[in-house]
C-alpha cells in the first residue's frame, strides 16, 4: 500500500507554488467563516514519518485563517495525570466546539503506532483500539461534524536526507532528537503498524488520506485542497437539507 504512494511534483518554481498556495488559503478562510456560522466543527489529524513535514503543512494551512477559530494540539507522551484515564480522554477534551477547528499534530493513533511498536500498550490494548477509534470517530461524524485524517508519507532515503539537513542547520538542529534516530532503526516495524492502521481505521465516514510528501510544496497544497473539498461538500449538504 505505502509502496504505491505517488510522489508528485506539481510546481515548476517557488513563484508558481506561492501563487497557488495564497489562492487556496484565501478560499480556506472563506469556508472557515461559513462553517463557523453554520456551527460545524472540524478535526484535522496529521500523522506521518518523522521529518515528513507535518509542522510545515499545519503552518501553511493555518497561515491565513482566523486565529480565533482554530487550535493546534501538538501531542507528546501522556503525563502522569493523563495516564489515570482512558487513553482517548486527553484527546477528546481537545475536540472543538461547534464552529471551531482542532488540528492534531500527532493524535490518538499513537496507540496503534508508537505505543504498539515501543511496547507502551499491551497487544490486547492496541488491538482493541481499532474498534474504539472507529466508534468514536463515527459518533463525531454522525453528529454532523468533520474529521479528516492525513498520513504524510516520505521514503526512507528522503527521511535520511532531511535528518542530515537538520543536523547541519543550526536553525533546525532542535528538530532532530536521538528518538528520531531510534525510530528510524524500527522503520519496518512502524511501516507494518501504519499499514494495519490504514487497513483497519480507514472507514467510510473517516478515510485516511495518504499524501506523498517527498515534495513539500505539492504535499502542502494537496492537503489544503482536500480540506477545501470536504468543507465545500459539507456546506452543500447543509444547503440541501
Amino acid at each position: 500500500m505505502l509502496n504505491e504512494v505517488i510522489f508528485e511534483q506539481r510546481f515548476e518554481n517557488k513563484k508558481q507554488y506561492k501563487k497557488t498556495l495564497k489562492k487556496k488559503q484565501l478560499r480556506l478562510l472563506e469556508l472557515q467563516r461559513i462553517l463557523h456560522k453554520k456551527g460545524v466543527a472540524i478535526v484535522l489529524v496529521f500523522e506521518g514519518w518523522d521529518a515528513a513535514g507535518k509542522g510545515g503543512v499545519i503552518r501553511r494551512l493555518t497561515e491565513q485563517l482566523d486565529p480565533r477559530g482554530y487550535t493546534v494540539q501538538s501531542i507528546a507522551a501522556p503525563d502522569v495525570h493523563e495516564k489515570q484515564y482512558h487513553y482517548f480522554w486527553r484527546f477528546w477534551k481537545s475536540f472543538p466546539k461547534r464552529g471551531q477547528m482542532s488540528i492534531f499534530d500527532r493524535s490518538w493513533y499513537g496507540r496503534i503506532l508508537v505505543e504498539r511498536v515501543e511496547g507502551f500498550a499491551s497487544e490486547k490494548e492496541w488491538k482493541r483500539a481499532y474498534e474504539e477509534i472507529n466508534a468514536i470517530e463515527k459518533m463525531f461524524v454522525d453528529d454532523g461534524q468533520i474529521i479528516l485524517k492525513f498520513w504524510l508519507h516520505i521514503t526512507k532515503d528522503e527521511q535520511l536526507k532531511r535528518f542530515e539537513e537538520r543536523q547541519e542547520n543550526p536553525f533546525k538542529h532542535w528538530k532532530l532528537t536521538d528518538e528520531d534516530w531510534r525510530n528510524r532503526q524500527k522503520w519496518s516495524q512502524y511501516e507494518e503498524a501504519v499499514i494495519e492502521m490504514v487497513d483497519k481505521t480507514s472507514t467510510k465516514w473517516s478515510p485516511w488520506q495518504i499524501i506523498g510528501g517527498n515534495d513539500k510544496w505539492t504535499a502542502r497544497v494537496t492537503i489544503i485542497e482536500i480540506v477545501i473539498e470536504q468543507m465545500e461538500r459539507k456546506i452543500a449538504e447543509l444547503e440541501d437539507c
